[in-house]
């Protein structure tokens, strides 16, 4: 579909401008115009008095759709790191075995080099087969194999539903291979189900700066093909007794423009790891300040664990960048979150709800924080940390 003006009806009025929210809508010629970067909000067909703006068929809608009933089965394209197998790609076989089962359909796990070792701890957490591609090629991640292998694979096997992880290396290579399939793609997905009436993938996203969550479908093209940000999932059950399918992926012809000569690991803010950290002290705007987060500090070290902060306090100034849980920062899954002072917006909520545990501390009662905690303390924090840290002490005997 698409959405234009009919320049005959438009008077000029700029009623439209003001309802779009992507700027889409500019005057061209004393005529609205829709520009490229409509994103289909519709949010303007209602708003023109004159009834100009219009939703239109375009040849692709017009167009006969693929047959949906050759596609079958739940991929998760696998990322490894170094030979090993990265967890956000365990956390999407959890969330594909769910999927899978609904669909009464295979899971398949691909993985792009690594050993055989690798490929069948794969099937040990979830897979029912594993496509395995060794070659010299796959050693370091580099788009053009993986766009290129991928794509052939598809097209050959025909799954119904493609994952991988909102990672740098997923971002990278992923938009090109939905891109040569012809398919869409849903990105940063924090949730994933299948509408039980049509069996469509319902791809869950933050949307319009996570002040909402869109859920989007791929109802025309197959595979549907999406992102899903690290540490929102959680992980399936490990069988060791599993039993599965490893398929050789032939290589052949394969090959790169370009060449990884050497990959280098960043070693800034080393202490800061809060993807793998089981207990997460995190701090907003009612922490007041560094020294509030020095407090914090100290709870989380008690504790075995890390310090996080809401965007508030890190554009404050108070804590760096690389603590900041959310929307914009990173998505956490710690056994512990505990969130002193923050109030709860959307943006914050969606790094860190799938939590085992969250325990807020605020002195608003009507803070949306408590929305989604297992323990809510309404209080200062300045009076219950202390008081927590002091009896972790003596707990420990400190």
């Amino acid at each position: 579909m698409r959405i234009k003006v009919d320049p005959k009806l438009c008077t000029g009025c700029e009623s439209c401008i003001d309802s779009c929210p992507y700027d889409a809508i500019v005057i061209k010629d004393e005529k609205a115009f829709i520009t490229e970067y409509c994103q289909m909000c519709r949010n303007c067909l209602s708003v023109c008095p004159e009834g100009a703006i219009k939703e239109y068929e375009t040849e692709e809608d017009r167009a006969e759709g693929v047959d949906l009933s050759q596609f079958r089965g739940v991929w998760v394209m696998v990322e490894q790191r170094h030979g090993r197998v990265a967890d956000v790609s365990l956390e999407l076989l959890g969330v594909g075995r769910r999927l899978a089962d609904e669909r009464g359909s295979e899971l398949t796990a691909v993985l792009f080099g690594a050993t055989e070792d690798e490929a069948a701890r794969l099937i040990h957490w979830g897979a029912d087969r594993v496509l395995h591609a060794e070659s010299p090629v796959f050693e370091y991640f580099n788009d053009d194999p993986y766009v290129e292998l991928l794509s052939r694979l598809i097209n050959q096997y025909r799954p119904e539903i493609v994952l991988t992880g909102a990672t740098p290396v997923g971002r990278s290579f992923f938009p090109r291979v939905a891109a040569r399939v012809k398919t869409g793609l849903t990105a940063d997905c924090t949730s994933l189900e299948i509408d039980k009436d049509t069996g469509h993938l319902l791809q869950i996203r933050p949307a319009f700066g996570g002040n909402i969550m869109a859920t989007i479908l791929c109802p025309r093209h197959r595979p549907q093909m999406a992102t899903v940000r690290p540490r929102v999932m959680k992980k399936g059950e490990f069988d060791e007794q599993r039993k599965g399918e490893i398929v050789k992926i032939d290589t052949e012809g394969i090959s790169s423009r370009t060449t990884v000569l050497e990959t280098v690991k960043e070693t800034s803010d080393a202490k800061v790891n809060l993807q793998e950290v089981d207990v997460i002290v995190a701090g907003g705007r009612g922490v007041g300040g560094p020294e509030g987060f020095k407090m914090l500090e100290e709870l989380a070290t008690l504790l075995g664990g890390a310090v996080g902060a809401s965007r508030a306090a890190v554009d404050e100034g108070w804590i760096s960048y690389s603590h900041q849980v959310g929307q914009t920062g990173k998505t956490v899954c710690p056994k512990i979150y505990i969130a002193c002072g923050i109030s709860g917006a959307v943006q914050h909520l969606v790094g860190m709800q799938s939590s085992d545990i969250i325990i807020a501390i605020n002195k608003n009662p009507e803070a949306p924080i408590f929305n989604v905690a297992n323990i809510g303390i309404v209080g200062d924090v300045f009076e219950v940390v202390p008081e927590l840290i002091k009896k972790v002490k003596e707990v420990k005997g400190i």
